[in-house]
């Protein structure tokens, strides 16, 4: 073999993460590795890989090196705001999602049927986050009272959608349908969940439930009789659902859905995460399967922040950081149904997240304003979407500033 075909044999690198923990629940990955990136995709997890081919190594020590995070709970579609509300609902996906290692966002249901087109065009195709979409039952989204009118629920244009978009869109949602009008023939106690069924039953995609149990429709039946195997129940430990016994111990038909196969998502919110719920179920032994934010105008900055603080206060309330990643990566990726992300395997798109665990004294709220004193925190150092770098605030990826090459000198003109 002469030297120039030897020489075309020795792989090469676009980026090189080195000395980093690498957790990567898929591929059972729990250990100091290296992470090389060439064209936009991991090439290979290992140790001590050479440096040599690399042509930018950055020195991830004393770092928590994860998959892409994804976040299968987020409102990031500008829809006008209600009367009374001037800030709306949703957030910029690309302020939000890479500063706390998110590189997968879905967004629940904001859209309804009649603006998914416009969602895409106006945020999904623009953004550098990957976004997908929960399409609404209600016809026109959320943030209306039109959320109460079952004449909105329209099943087969919501599934329509679906199967048109099935590059984006990942499921049905319902949500929001508090009351119940017994004069109302139509105003049903189940009308949004059994009409949400029905779409997904059509374009076979799972529904995600935000739920307000009553009398008439008890939380029990949802998760046991109603939600079928694949479908979320998210705001699994918000202050309305019974999941904690008179004892303080877990309800056992939270087993027994889990068991089934119905998959409960964190889902924090404004109004959607008691430490009196989920501490508690946890040390129960009920894990919920992922954990999302809900992020929105009105969570955060008052009780979620971001993904990264979500990840935390799990973490705290006694989750091991193994199982943390695992429902932050590699189960809600499969629960969207894109196995192809939240993973590290080489040929998978290069969206990696890097954290720092540290250690200390830390507060964490929940929705009541109720505190939890925990002794970790993760916080986001570097996120790599598609193999570049989107984020890096301390500049793991930089050179100190003496050893700055020219360019790194130079003012750019605007």
């Amino acid at each position: 073999m002469s030297s120039a075909q030897s020489h075309s044999l020795v792989p090469s690198y676009d980026l090189l993460l080195k000395g980093g923990h690498v957790i990567d629940p898929k591929n059972h990955i729990d250990r100091i590795c290296d992470v090389a990136i060439a064209s936009n995709a991991i090439a290979t997890v290992a140790p001590d890989i050479d440096p040599a081919p690399a042509t930018k190594v950055i020195d991830v020590t004393d770092h928590i090196v994860t998959p892409g995070i994804v976040d299968i709970h987020v409102h990031v579609y500008h829809t006008r705001a209600p009367e009374g509300d001037p800030e709306g609902l949703s957030v910029l996906a690309d302020a939000h999602s890479f500063r706390s290692g998110v590189t997968t966002m879905v967004d629940t249901g904001t859209a309804g049927a009649r603006h998914l087109r416009h969602f895409k065009q106006t945020v999904i195709d623009r953004a550098k986050t990957r976004i997908f979409a929960y399409v609404n039952i209600v016809d026109q989204g959320m943030q209306g009272d039109f959320e109460q009118d079952p004449r909105t629920f329209d099943p087969e244009l919501a599934a329509s959608m679906v199967l048109a978009y099935p590059d984006i869109c990942v499921g049905i949602k319902t949500a929001h349908y508090w009351t119940h009008r017994p004069w109302d023939d139509l105003h049903t106690p189940w009308a949004a969940v059994d009409q949400a069924i029905r779409a997904a039953e059509m374009c076979q995609k799972p529904v995600m439930y935000d739920f307000w149990p009553r009398p008439e429709r008890p939380y029990p039946d949802l998760i046991l009789k109603k939600a079928r195997p694949g479908d979320i129940h998210t705001h699994v430990f918000a202050q309305q659902f019974p999941i904690i016994d008179d004892d303080g111990h877990v309800y056992r038909y939270m087993f027994e859905a889990q068991a089934r196969g119905v998959i409960f998502d964190l889902g924090h919110g404004a109004g959607s995460f008691w430490f009196r719920n989920g501490a508690r179920a946890i040390a129960g032994g009920f894990v919920p399967d992922s954990i999302s934010t809900d992020l929105h105008t009105h969570s955060m900055n008052s009780t979620v922040g971001d993904m990264q603080t979500t990840m935390s206060k799990v973490l705290n309330m006694g989750v091991s950081l193994q199982e943390v990643i695992k429902r932050s990566t590699i189960n809600p990726a499969n629960e969207i149904g894109h196995p192809e992300l939240g993973h590290l395997s080489a040929g998978a798109g290069a969206d990696v997240a890097v954290f720092k665990l540290h250690t200390g004294q830390f507060g964490f709220i929940d929705c009541g304003r109720a505190k939890l004193t925990g002794d970790k925190k993760l916080e986001c150092a570097l996120t790599i979407r598609n193999g570049e770098i989107v984020y890096d605030l301390g500049g793991l990826s930089a050179p100190e500033w003496m050893q700055a090459p020219p360019a790194y000198w130079s003012v750019r003109n605007p």
